[in-house]
């Protein structure tokens, strides 16, 4: 009777933990604090449509999917490698990476490995920061939005790269994530 017992305690003990687990891994998207000229606000997206995103082409800043009521693939992030300064899309199996650690450089999307390119750490300030050069945080180019394929309104589009952490382009250079239900 005490071996049933302790078998359904057992039982029970790892049903929840797998629950939790699940519970905890989310699909998240990256958004920027500033809204700029769109009030849907801008994510961290991969260049092209959804899920015919191509991404060879690299991430931008394009309009955050979330108001139509979900988290587009191309927008969704793993939350859990997020914590452990991996920018993983679980949709295309790939990581953001930075073509350099230096101002102005654009962020791909690779294989995930163990490269310093691909290390970031998200500030207690809301910055994303490269973890080989933590001068430079991921920004919204400023300027002009350029109009997207679709959305009504149209969506909008501006350039993602890695720029000198600024106190005078801090609210490009400010990220939050959130989840939907």
């Amino acid at each position: 009777m005490i071996e049933k017992t302790n078998m359904k305690k057992l039982f029970l003990t790892t049903l929840f933990v797998l629950l939790n687990a699940q519970a905890n891994a989310a699909i998240v998207e990256i958004y920027s604090l500033d809204l700029m000229d769109d009030q849907r606000g801008f994510c961290i997206d991969i260049r092209g449509h959804k899920s015919k995103a191509k991404i060879d082409l690299g991430l931008q800043a394009h309009t955050c999917y979330s108001y139509q009521g979900s988290i587009a693939v191309d927008q969704g992030f793993d939350s859990l490698k997020i914590d452990k300064g991996q920018f993983y899309l679980p949709a295309f199996d790939v990581c953001m990476e930075a073509t350099s650690n230096n101002t102005q450089a654009p962020l791909l999307l690779r294989k995930c490995q163990d490269k310093k390119l691909q290390k970031f750490k998200w500030g207690k300030n809301g910055r994303i920061y490269l973890v080989s050069n933590e001068k430079l945080c991921l920004t919204v180019a400023q300027g002009k939005s350029r109009q997207g394929g679709g959305g009504s309104p149209k969506h909008l589009i501006r350039n993602l790269l890695l720029e000198f952490c600024d106190d005078t382009e801090i609210l490009t250079q400010m990220w939050g994530v959130r989840s939907m239900p």
